[in-house]
């Protein structure tokens, strides 16, 4: 599959890369695994020098002797001698890079923790030692969020303050995952968007899996997905489970109900029968799995609120494959996937939803979007979009089947949220699977 997409961030690296030939330039990318991160910075550094280091769960010598090779045959400076710690290769690239400026991404920059967890203070000397005489574009990437920020914005870590720069890598926009279907299959109906949208939420790498297997129509996906030997079997445990540590139980637990509707913490505490406000904390402000919502215009003191996991994949993972793991486990692949076909066009019914909030987000039209809901989840409005200067608003109803919308009945629900708006003018319209 070619590249798509990320102009504007190969833009900002390139500006990055021009700015560091009159001085050194550090910068963090952050993103969930499988987002891109890695193919990005290589589409954006192909026509300039560049090395790439990846960080594996390795020895500290070893990885220092596997990126001899990379180093050697971008600089074209035959190394001399054995290196056995990175900050020493650090040092001996930031001298290089006094003559010849170069940029130097390292992948997985999070893995240092296993590997020597010293190499951040040492690499931070060497840095601030450097910098104004250097020409390095350093960029530094990771996928484990909670790591990351660690490394980053924790004020007690050396490398604080040290970035110029930070990129926190999105999925694919609506735009660019509509684009990318279309390209590869021009037949391509709404059904299928949706249902390409729901379980990849634009995530790179199971675009391109799904794309590469032709499996783009709902019947496919959901074939392909729920196959022997599938990836995506064991996918939510190989992002989470390095994160959530040994409590990733209670974690997945939290997740699989919220994938299930349970959208409040009572609710959810009812279940598990403990306190998981600490759990809930950190999925949404460490690790970014989930977020919280509060009606449109409620104030920020409001504790009606409710919780969704923000991941597409991680959604139906956790709804579909983990719920019903032991199926998985004895390979009831035919059960499953019939459950699947009549369950999910109740669950897509949320995600359009998103879509087509996500869909205006990118006209630039308003200044706030959301939801509106009442105490005890009543007058519930699917979509309200706020133009404050303009004084106008949107009042949506989503419903998968165009027929089944009433405006009347919108207008009904939205007495309440009306009376808080009596300066706008308000449109309403009702959205169905037909405006992807």
């Amino acid at each position: 599959m070619r590249f798509y997409g990320r102009e504007n961030e190969i833009k900002l690296l390139d500006d990055i890369r021009l700015q560091s030939q009159s001085g050194a330039k550090m910068s963090f990318i952050v993103g969930r695994r499988r987002i891109g991160k890695t193919a990005l910075i290589k589409e954006g550094y192909k026509n300039s020098k560049f090395i790439y280091l990846f960080i594996s769960k390795k020895n500290e010598v070893l990885l220092c002797e596997e990126f001899i090779p990379a180093i050697e045959a971008v600089t074209k400076d035959k190394i001399l001698g054995k290196f056995t710690k990175f900050s020493d290769l650090f040092a001996y690239l930031m001298k290089l890079s006094k003559k010849d400026q170069f940029t130097l991404a390292i992948d997985e920059f999070q893995e240092f923790e296993r590997v020597n967890s010293s190499v951040y203070s040492e690499m931070q000397n060497i840095w601030d030692a450097n910098k104004n005489e250097s020409k390095m574009n350093l960029i530094l990437c990771g996928s484990i969020y909670s790591m990351m920020k660690k490394i980053f914005e924790n004020n007690k870590e050396p490398l604080f303050g040290r970035a110029d720069k930070k990129i926190y890598l999105e999925p694919f926009s609506v735009n660019v995952l509509k684009q990318i279907l279309l390209d590869n299959c021009p037949e391509v109906s709404a059904e299928d968007i949706l249902t390409f949208y729901t379980v990849t939420g634009g995530i790179a790498k199971y675009v391109e899996l799904l794309i590469n297997e032709k499996a783009i129509t709902k019947e496919a996906i959901i074939n392909y997905i729920f196959s022997e030997n599938s990836i995506f079997l064991e996918e939510g445990k190989n992002i989470l489970i390095e994160e959530f540590g040994k409590e990733y139980g209670t974690y997945f637990s939290i997740l699989s109900l919220l994938s299930n509707s349970k959208t409040s913490r009572s609710e959810i505490e009812s279940i598990l029968e403990k306190d998981i406000g600490g759990y809930l904390d950190k999925l949404e402000n460490e690790y970014s799995v989930i977020k919280k919502v509060k009606p449109i215009l409620a104030k920020p003191s409001s504790r009606v609120q409710k919780y969704y996991i923000d991941d597409n994949f991680l959604s139906f993972w956790f709804r579909y494959i983990y719920s019903y793991s032991s199926a998985i486990e004895i390979k009831s692949f035919d059960l499953i996937k019939n459950f699947v076909r009549k369950d999910i066009r109740t669950y897509s019914g949320r995600m359009l939803e998103k879509y087509l909030i996500e869909k205006l987000a990118l006209t630039k039209a308003y200044t706030q979007i959301g939801s509106y809901w009442e105490t005890g989840n009543q007058n519930q409005i699917d979509i309200v979009a706020l133009n404050e200067f303009e004084k106008k608003a949107l009042i949506a109803e989503v419903k998968l089947n165009p027929k089944k919308i009433s405006l009347s009945d919108l207008k009904y629900k939205a007495i309440n949220l009306t009376d808080k708006l009596k300066k706008y003018s308000v449109e309403y319209r009702g959205f169905s699977i037909e405006d992807l």
